[in-house]
């Protein structure tokens, strides 16, 4: 009964945290912390030990499934190899740097275990950047910063292993040292490939199987199930369950708009959205409450926390140090791409391909298998010369200045990763508490200097321009021509039929297409119920338009979903409308 009564308290809590934090101009995860210390200090407040693998096994993978989801994936592959950087090299070269910090000012404390506390505090939080999300930040710059915090969990956790295992055997002196670096790569690369295969599978017979189930309460608990589905076997086969969920929750964003209803796509959008309220305010109000344990602690074993405080100081400070060199290179190379070289290149090979086919039409007469071989490779080349250039427009259109290098910067913080993999450290490691404590101060540290401070910073910068919304309308505008160009297309189709197979009559074709209006008032007759079938079928032909264009990396993928909301959205009115109860 107190467990239940505690879960009530915390769900209003973190409810009442995100409806005040817009009135108050404060993210509600830094409301949150804020409470929980409160709540935690009070002296007939007793917090319960809590398992770290419940963080990791039980919070984390919903979390990040859901943040995959909704990651925009044209973007993400864009930037996918600053992102890479960001997750991989970032999270090794802080490591390595706090390390030896580490071994400096604590006296004794083996190598091995300094990289492993490097490792638990380098990589930035997932949790931690749904601040930014609120902030009208580059749209860029988000996709960046929710990239590198889903994927760099892999690198941190896979490090961590190997070096906390490294200084188990430390007694068997240099052999074990000279092991690490060559154990931690081939480790990485088969947690990373195992993650990738099992999440990929485990997201396409998610879209495949939820596809067959109309029943939308058992459809929707199957999808609770998936991040756990993915995790579980690829932590079984030595691989990382995080990068796994994340890869089945990109597959899955993806390919609702091709396999799952309009209704699928709403209650997935809604319930993921609620979990991951409940979740992420879980694991804050969860760190707040923690400080008093911890603070204890300290005092009792370390005589203070003053040791334990400066180190997280210059820990924090050293990884901010670190992460602004970085990227300060990583700007001045994206910097680079957005040049007019590539596009003169671009330019080019398009010519070489249209000569290409100039010469092909004017030869000889070959075999209509060899020809439309031929006219498909050629297709093929312009295709990927299109997308080449679509990019550029990209990068050209949104380039990265050093203004949103210093968000980038800003926006690392550290979170409910850091916690969890500070405590799964093994009981008899030495300074343990010491070292919980110094991960524990800089995730609060992280997460109060910059968190409180990074909507001032954006105010400052001026970002998030009214250009950017006025450009954003133009797309919109542009894609919305093109599913009606759709729509206009398939009318003119003589195969054009009921869903139930029926032809339409031609002055009903002919008097929509005139002007796709609204249906008449009068929707009881035949000839309402024809008009609201005929758009239906439009629909189904602008839904098919939009998956083509989703792929060609023409349109920005809010702008996508942004058209796909409002199809389903007309989709589920006029059914209603029509009384179907499919």
């Amino acid at each position: 009964m107190e467990i239940l009564v505690l879960a009530i308290l915390a769900v209003v809590v973190i409810a009442l945290a995100t409806a005040i934090a817009p009135k108050i101009n404060i993210a509600g995860p830094l409301i949150l912390v804020l409470v929980g210390v409160g709540v935690g200090l009070l002296p007939f407040v007793e917090v319960p030990e809590i398992d770290p693998e419940l963080i990791l096994v039980g919070v984390l993978p919903p979390l990040l499934y859901s943040a995959a989801v909704a990651l925009p994936a044209i973007e993400f592959r864009r930037d996918f190899g600053p992102i890479a950087g960001l997750s991989f090299l970032l999270v090794i070269l802080s490591s390595i740097v706090l390390g030896f910090f580490f071994v400096l000012v604590i006296p004794g404390l083996n190598p091995a275990l300094a990289v492993a506390l490097g490792a638990i505090l380098s990589p930035t939080d997932a949790v931690a950047t749904s601040i930014v999300k609120r902030l009208g930040v580059s749209g860029r710059v988000v996709t960046m910063l929710e990239g590198e915090s889903l994927l760099n969990d892999a690198t941190a956790l896979v490090l961590l292993r190997t070096m906390v295992a490294a200084a188990a055997l430390a007694s068997a002196g240099a052999a074990a040292e000279d092991s690490v670096g060559v154990g931690f790569l081939p480790a990485f690369a088969w947690g990373v490939l195992v993650a990738v295969v099992v999440g990929a599978i485990i997201g396409y017979l998610n879209l495949r199987l939820r596809s067959l189930i109309r029943h939308s309460a058992a459809n929707t608990a199957i999808g609770f199930v998936i991040p756990f589905v993915a995790y579980l076997p690829t932590e079984e086969l030595g691989g990382s369950g995080l990068v796994a969920a994340v890869v089945a929750g990109i597959v899955t964003g993806q390919g609702s708009a091709r396999w799952f209803t309009p209704e699928q796509r709403r209650a997935d959008e809604h319930n993921w959205r609620t979990i991951e309220l409940m979740l992420e305010g879980a694991v804050f109000l969860l760190m707040g409450l923690e400080l008093k344990q911890i603070v204890e602690g300290n005092i009792q074993n370390h005589d203070g926390l003053g040791t334990g405080i400066g180190i997280a100081l210059g820990a924090l400070a050293i990884v901010l140090a670190v992460r602004s060199a970085y990227v300060a290179v990583m700007v001045w190379l994206q910097s680079r791409r957005a040049r007019g070289r590539q596009r003169t290149r671009l330019e080019r090979i398009g010519e070489r391909i249209d000569e290409m086919a100039s010469t092909t039409a004017a030869g000889e007469p070959r075999e209509p298998a060899d020809d439309r071989r031929t006219q498909r490779r050629i297709a093929s080349m312009r295709e990927r010369v299109a997308r080449a250039m679509r990019d550029l427009n990209y990068y050209q259109a949104s380039p990265l200045g050093w203004k949103h290098g210093v968000i980038i910067v800003w926006a690392g913080m550290r979170g409910v990763v850091t916690l969890a993999a500070a405590q799964t450290l093994p009981r008899e490691t030495p300074e343990r508490e010491l070292l919980i404590f110094i991960a524990f101060a800089v995730a609060i540290g992280s997460l109060m200097l910059q968190g409180f401070t990074l909507p001032w910073l954006v105010r400052l910068l001026r970002l998030g321009s009214p250009a950017d919304s006025r450009l954003e309308r133009a797309e919109q505008s542009e894609l919305d021509d093109e599913l009606r160009t759709a729509a206009v297309t398939a009318m003119a189709d003589p195969k054009l039929r009921r869903r139930d197979g029926q032809p339409f009559p031609d002055e009903l074709v002919e008097r929509v297409g005139s002007r796709l209006a609204s249906p008449p008032d009068d929707e009881t007759t035949s000839s309402a119920r024809d008009v609201l079938e005929l758009r239906l079928v439009l629909i189904e032909a602008m839904r098919r338009r939009l998956n083509q264009l989703s792929s060609g990396g023409q349109y920005s993928t809010p702008a996508l979903r942004h058209a796909l909301a409002e199809l389903d959205a007309d989709q589920l009115s006029l059914e209603l409308r029509l009384g179907d109860d499919d």
